[in-house]
């Protein structure tokens, strides 16, 4: 099984890494305490290709593959987790859903601005009572001629303050459940959607996030993603994408904080040495590196696995094994940062070390997007229902 990365996805992966030190790294801790994004960090996003990564060329996009795409998320969360969040939620909770599950008209719509950077795109599901268990949802969706009249409210949207997009799953038939669900793209200046608040977190700060109210919001039939009442097969249809992608958001926490953790290590005197000799801050740094490489095969596997599927191939081992990558290497975000702060003592408690931030922002990813206790239950079923699938 061979994960080397192509001469193309190299170069992608170093523009990315590259942009995201000299353009970005200099403004992080602005990020963070402003709570909010510098004008025309999307359009230079844009400029650069990074916002269509997956989209097909003739809409805008540069095609790549899903493991491109990771590669790409995975450099913007060793810098900035924050433009990581949002440039997730837009460019493949939205972009790469409508690309992959949107009608001719509305992909030419829509998909051309959103890789440009003149749209910033947004998926709205969850809601006040509705994580994890998406299919509770009750915002509704009533049919009134031509149009659709929504109503109700959507929680924790990441991008939802400054969207032009949103990606929005609706009851047209709350009876029916899962089979009652609908999705729709709503346009920010369709009336009858507003957003209510931004919403205060403590990590992940600079990435928008707020809670959306949707009272009798006129959206015409022709916005139906998909089919009516079948809003469950592109909610579900991306997961194993989803999954494997935001896995790379992960593992790029994971790099960042390693790297601060291990350049204070070096700098760092006491008892008249620098504490990497210390045979404890070694343990420390070997685990953090071994977890980190452990996470790196689990995540670029699923990606490459779930890009053939979508592509047409078959196997469902896809479904635990993007499950896995994501609880993994979210959790191993989790501990890496743990352990460079722990390696910072003191000092990583303090706000003006940027390992205080990576701390607050890898959390984020063992609760959004599926909890860890909901991957936990994917795999277990999957392995009970269809064993291990080894050969």
């Amino acid at each position: 099984m061979d994960f080397e990365l192509t001469e193309e996805q190299r170069i992608v992966q170093r523009n990315v890494h590259q942009f995201m030190v000299k353009e970005i790294e200099p403004i992080t801790e602005q990020i963070d305490r402003e709570d909010e994004f510098p004008p025309g960090i999307w359009e230079k996003l844009g400029d650069l290709g990074f916002l269509g990564v997956t989209v097909d060329e003739k809409y805008g996009g540069s095609g790549f593959d899903l493991l491109t795409a990771v590669l790409v998320i995975e450099q913007m969360g060793r810098t900035c987790p924050a433009l990581a969040v949002s440039y997730g939620a837009h460019a493949n909770l939205c972009a790469d859903n409508l690309s992959r599950n949107a009608n001719e008209e509305q992909k030419r719509k829509y998909l051309p601005g959103l890789c440009s950077g003149e749209l910033v795109g947004c998926l709205a599901l969850t809601e006040p009572n509705a994580g994890s268990d998406a299919v509770s949802i009750r915002t509704t969706a009533r049919k009134d001629g031509d149009d659709f009249l929504l109503n109700g409210g959507k929680m924790f949207i990441t991008n939802a303050p400054v969207g032009d997009v949103f990606l929005t799953y609706a009851k047209t038939e709350p009876d029916k459940k899962a089979k009652g669900v609908t999705a729709f793209v709503v346009e920010k200046n369709f009336p009858g959607v507003s957003v209510s608040r931004k919403l205060e977190k403590m990590g992940n700060r600079g990435s928008p996030t707020g809670e959306m109210v949707f009272e009798d919001c006129r959206v015409p039939a022709g916005n139906i993603v998909g089919k009516l009442n079948e809003g469950i097969k592109v909610m579900m249809g991306g997961l194993d994408v989803e999954r494997a992608y935001y896995g790379g958001e992960c593992l790029g926490i994971a790099e960042g904080a390693f790297e601060l953790g291990l350049k204070y290590s070096k700098e760092r005197e006491q008892f008249g040495e620098v504490i990497c000799n210390f045979q404890m801050i070694k343990a420390k740094l070997a685990d953090m590196y071994t977890e980190i490489e452990a996470a790196r095969g689990l995540v670029y596997r699923a990606a490459v696995m779930a890009d053939k599927v979508q592509r047409g191939g078959k196997g469902t081992e896809v479904h635990k094994l993007a499950a896995a990558a994501i609880l993994f290497a979210a959790e191993t975000a989790t501990r890496v940062s743990n352990q460079a702060v722990q390696i910072h003592g003191g000092y990583g408690y303090m706000l003006e070390f940027p390992i205080n931030r990576f701390y607050r922002d890898a959390k984020l990813y063992e609760i959004g997007a599926g909890t860890s206790e909901v991957r936990r239950l994917v795999i277990a079923n999957e392995i009970i229902s269809k064993g291990l699938e080894y050969a």
